[in-house]
C-alpha cells in the first residue's frame, strides 16, 4: 500500500517535492539492503527501475490464485486472468491518453515494439529510395531494426545531429525532412544526454511532409506526463521494467487507423479470425499483433505499476525529479576532472534526472567497480548508444540515473563516494610515480 497520505499530498508543491523520495522508499524492498557492508544507493534506474511491493504482490497473487490462460476459457480462473490482463491494457490506455484500448499492443518490451513497427508497417510501406529519419542519439533498439529493413528494402537512413548544447538540433532535423521521408523516429528523452526532445514540434514537421512520427518513450513515460494526443505522434513505445513494472513486457501505442492497415508480424494462436489449411484471416488490433500466449503475469504487474504511478500523479513525479536531477548536476559539477554530457539544467535546459559522465584520468568501468564497493550502483559502458558516444568523441561513459525513490542524501553520498574513489586513484598514480 502507498504510504502517501496528507503527510505528503497535503504539503505545498515545493515541500512535497523534497519529501516524495523519502516517503516512497518503504514501498521498494530491494532498496533496504547492504552491498559489501554499505547501504545500497541505487542509481541505475535508467537501465531498470525497482518494483514497489504493490507490483510484486499483484504478480504473486495472480500466480497463486488466478494462474490460467487468457481468452476463451469458460472457467473462473481464466475469466479472472483475462479480466486482469485486459484491465492492464485499459490502465495503459488511460495512462497515455489513447483514443481507445485497441491502440495498446502488449510486447516483450520497447525493442520488440519497434521491431513490430519496422517489420509490419515498415515492410509494407517502405520502398527503394524512401527515407527514415532518426537522430544520432538513438538507442540501438531504434537503430538496428531500421538498418536491417534498409538492407532489405533499399530505403535510406538519415540522422539529425546535436546542437552546441548537446541537445537535438531541431532545425537541422526539419531541414533533413524531404518528400521522400516516410518516418521520423526519435527518443522523447535521451538515455545518455538526458535532453527532452520537443516531440510535438517534430511530429508536426513530419506530418507536414506526409511522414509519420514514432517516439521511444522509455526514458519519459516513467518520469513525466505523456499524452500521445498532445504529442501528436503516430507510434509510441515503452518498456515496463523502467516504470516500476517487471521485465519481459512493454507496449506499442499506435493510431488505430494505422494499426488496422498493418499486416501481422508474427503468426500463431490468438491473432487469427479463421484458419484454413491453406490460408487464414486475421483478428483486428490489438489481437492481430499478440500471437500466442502473452506474458500474462508481467502485463498484470505492469498494470499495477501504472496504478502506482497514477496514484502518485505524474506531475508530482516530474516536479520531484526535476529538482533532484538539478541537485545531481550541481553536485557533480563540483567534482574536478569530470565531463558531464547533455544540456546544463542550471542554464534553463530541460533534462531528465540522469547524468552520463567521464573523468579525465579514470576509466568509467573502474569508477563503477569501485563505487560498487561503497554500495553505489551506477552503470558504465556505451548505454546502447555507441554512435552517440562516437559523436561525443568518447567510447564509454559512466551514468548515474535517478527515480522517485532516490533522495538528495543519496546523491550526496554518491558524490562523496565518487570523490573518495578519485582521490584513491590519484594517490595510486602518485605512488606509482615515486616508486
Amino acid at each position: 500500500m502507498l504510504p502517501l497520505t496528507s503527510a505528503v499530498f497535503g504539503l505545498d508543491v515545493a515541500t512535497r517535492a523534497v519529501s516524495l523520495g523519502a516517503a516512497l522508499r518503504p514501498d521498494f524492498p530491494t532498496l533496504h539492503q547492504k552491498v559489501w557492508g554499505k547501504p545500497l544507493v541505487y542509481l541505475d534506474s535508467a537501465a531498470t527501475s525497482q518494483k514497489p511491493t504493490s507490483v510484486l504482490e499483484a504478480m504473486q497473487r495472480h500466480q497463486e490464485l488466478d494462474n490460467a490462460n487468457v481468452h476463451r476459457g469458460a472457467h473462473l480462473l481464466s475469466v479472472r486472468s483475462t479480466d486482469a490482463y485486459e484491465g492492464a491494457r485499459d490502465k495503459l490506455a488511460g495512462f497515455v491518453n489513447a483514443n481507445t484500448r485497441s491502440e495498446i499492443i502488449f510486447t516483450r518490451g520497447a525493442t520488440e515494439a519497434i521491431n513490430l513497427v519496422a517489420q509490419s508497417w515498415g515492410r509494407a510501406n517502405l520502398r527503394d529510395g524512401d527515407e527514415v529519419l532518426l537522430t544520432v542519439m538513438e538507442h540501438h533498439s531504434n537503430l538496428v531494426p531500421w538498418q536491417l529493413l534498409a538492407e532489405e528494402k533499399g530505403c535510406v537512413l538519415k540522422f539529425a545531429p546535436l546542437d552546441a548544447d548537446q541537445c537535438l538540433d531541431v532545425e537541422a532535423l526539419k531541414a533533413l525532412i524531404t518528400p521522400q521521408t516516410k518516418l521520423v523516429g526519435l527518443p522523447h528523452v535521451s538515455n545518455t544526454l538526458g535532453c527532452v526532445n520537443p516531440i510535438a514540434e517534430v511530429a508536426a514537421a513530419a506530418h507536414a511532409a506526409g511522414a509519420l512520427c514514432m517516439v521511444d518513450a522509455c526514458q519519459s513515460l516513467p518520469h513525466m506526463p505523456v499524452d500521445v494526443q498532445a504529442l501528436g505522434c503516430d507510434f509510441l513505445v515503452a518498456s515496463g521494467h523502467k516504470m516500476c513494472g517487471p521485465t519481459g513486457v512493454g507496449f506499442l501505442w499506435g493510431r488505430l487507423a494505422l494499426l488496422e492497415q498493418m499486416p501481422p508480424w508474427q503468426g500463431g494462436g490468438e491473432m487469427i479470425r479463421d484458419v484454413y489449411l491453406q490460408s487464414s484471416t486475421f483478428a483486428p488490433p490489438p489481437n492481430r499483433f499478440e500471437a500466442g500466449t502473452p506474458a500474462i503475469t508481467q502485463a498484470i504487474g505492469l498494470g499495477a505499476a501504472v496504478d502506482y504511478l497514477a496514484k502518485l500523479g505524474m506531475d508530482n513525479v516530474h516536479a520531484y525529479e526535476e529538482q533532484l536531477g538539478e541537485h545531481l548536476w550541481r553536485r557533480m559539477s563540483e567534482v574536478p576532472g569530470l565531463a558531464l554530457y547533455g544540456p546544463d539544467p542550471t542554464q534553463g535546459h530541460r533534462r531528465a534526472a540522469l547524468v552520463a559522465f567521464n573523468h579525465e584520468e579514470v576509466h568509467p568501468s573502474d569508477l563503477a567497480t569501485f563505487l560498487d564497493q561503497d554500495g553505489v550502483a551506477v552503470r558504465a559502458g556505451h548505454h546502447c548508444t555507441q554512435p552517440l558516444h562516437r559523436e561525443l568523441g568518447i567510447s564509454h561513459s559512466a551514468r548515474a540515473s535517478l527515480y522517485i525513490y532516490n533522495t538528495e542524501e543519496e546523491v550526496d553520498a554518491f558524490v562523496e563516494a565518487l570523490g573518495a574513489t578519485l582521490d584513491m586513484f590519484a594517490s595510486m598514480e602518485s605512488a606509482s610515480i615515486f616508486d
